[in-house]
């Protein structure tokens, strides 16, 4: 043995040093206590067990004990951005909590126990402990609103002063394109061909970026109708036909998927299905959705339209045999400004909002979209919607006719009614103002007229229709 073997054996070994434990929950309860963002823990009966001061302070009380075992709904009072109070019954943050779910929404404004308002962003997450508790998470998201404002506001600005002098530039080189206008050599013609495809597709791009920036802003109204889903859709997908006839496509419409077949699917039977939608706003959904199709489908290629209902949604499905979409990009074909980028794409033109737009609509109509494919086999994109039955699309048709009956009546002129001289046949008129609307003059004997539902023996609103692909 070594010298240096004989020091190290005669060297006492030191003892290492003792770590106290760590009491994770009350390391838990800290770490809660010192972030800024809410975190409210309700059982399963969402009586709250544990509150975080900042919580605490957005809510109104001014400590957590406070609201320590207080039920949850009492606590978290919601708006929506109009001002008008969210019910317990609409509320989705207390029933994702009933039905434990996760949930998360902007769209909320708490209301605090002094009647102060303040955008916040909520999460709801259920727990793994099996005991039913859940986790509420929310946090002020007033300046993050007002920024986005502020962006969206110079969108919308910027997009809407650019659209005049592009449309003056692509008016211009349509121009120059006219034969009857002007006189180009091939040549030039094929640099003023690309220069105005190039326009109308930035004319395009601003066009989507004002109705995003109106759709964010939620500052479209809608006028939403009872309508017959099958001949509506129908009607929209059949102005779409010349443009698959340009690429040779087989366009089947029905129950019955004859996209695969010679015959194309030949006469098909559909249900009737009745909806309350924005015929506009249903306009350009399907438009676009057609339009990818038409877009990303190869000649001598197909296209498959089919409307059905179910006990309480509509269904459209719009079906081609294109290029598909691939697992990944399926995730995020509906965000904004996203593409598909790869070797068959990059030649398709596109502003990245068409998708992202119709998301937007539909939900603005109490629906939804979503898309299945796989690459290289097609794409199928599906439109749902919320079902009327026939008593109720009866209904709302007779609210609607009656509706547009007295407003057509208020609009009509009074000079016959009313003589220049300010006089009623019979009866002097005082100078008075007028608070009610001047309603066109009614026969005396006959009743006033009252919402009729049409008899359904007459009809059966399950029966099959005949419609021809």
């Amino acid at each position: 043995m070594g010298i240096f073997d004989k020091l190290k054996a005669a060297t006492p070994k030191k003892k290492p040093a003792q770590v106290a434990p760590v009491d994770r929950m009350a390391l838990a309860n800290m770490i809660v206590e010192s972030i800024t963002d809410g975190v409210i823990i309700v059982d399963a009966g969402n009586s709250v067990q544990m509150i975080n001061p900042a919580a605490a302070a957005m809510v109104g009380y001014a400590t957590p004990d406070m609201a320590t075992g207080v039920n949850v709904a009492g606590i978290l009072r919601f708006e929506n951005g109009e001002g008008v109070k969210i019910e317990d019954s609409s509320n989705e943050v207390l029933g994702a909590l009933a039905r434990n779910e996760s949930f998360s929404t902007r769209n909320y404004v708490l209301v605090n126990a002094q009647n102060q308002r303040k955008a916040v962003a909520v999460t709801v997450t259920p727990t793994k402990t099996g005991h039913g508790e859940k986790v509420i998470t929310f946090r002020d998201i007033a300046k993050e609103l007002e920024q986005e404002g502020e962006q969206t506001e110079f969108i919308s600005t910027a997009s809407h002063e650019m659209r005049t002098p592009v449309a003056s530039i692509e008016g211009y080189l349509g121009l120059a394109l006219n034969p009857q206008c002007a006189t180009i050599d091939d040549r030039a013609r094929k640099y003023l061909d690309e220069a105005h495809a190039s326009s109308q597709h930035l004319g395009r791009l601003f066009k989507d970026l004002l109705d995003v920036t109106k759709l964010d802003d939620k500052k479209v109204r809608l006028h939403m109708v009872p309508v017959e889903m099958v001949d509506l859709v129908k009607q929209i997908v059949d102005g779409q036909v010349p443009a698959m006839g340009e690429k040779r496509l087989k366009y089947t419409f029905g129950s019955t998927n004859g996209m695969n077949t010679s015959e194309g699917g030949g006469r098909t039977i559909a249900q009737s299905a009745y909806s309350l939608v924005d015929v506009d706003f249903l306009r350009e959904i399907l438009n676009n959705l057609i339009e990818n199709a038409i877009k990303y489908t190869k000649e001598n290629g197909a296209i498959w339209v089919n409307v059905r209902g179910d006990s309480d949604r509509v269904l459209v499905n719009v079906t081609d045999t294109g290029i598909g979409i691939s697992p990944d990009d399926l995730k995020h074909i509906f965000q904004k400004f996203y593409r598909v980028d790869n070797s068959q794409t990059r030649e398709i033109g596109g502003t990245g909002l068409g998708l992202y737009i119709v998301k937007m609509r539909a939900e603005a109509m109490g629906g939804k979209v979503w898309a299945e494919s796989s690459f290289g086999e097609g794409s199928t994109f599906y439109l749902s919607l919320p079902r009327l039955t026939f008593e109720e699309y009866e209904r709302r048709k007779q609210i609607q006719a009656n509706t547009e009956m007295m407003t057509a009546a208020q609009q009509q002129p009074t000079a016959s009614a009313i003589p220049s001289n300010g006089m009623m046949a019979g009866a002097p008129v005082q100078s008075q103002a007028i608070s009610q609307p001047v309603m066109a003059p009614q026969p005396v004997q006959q009743p006033a007229m009252q919402p009729q539902v049409a008899p359904t023996v007459a009809t059966n609103p399950t029966a099959g229709t005949i419609i021809s692909s």
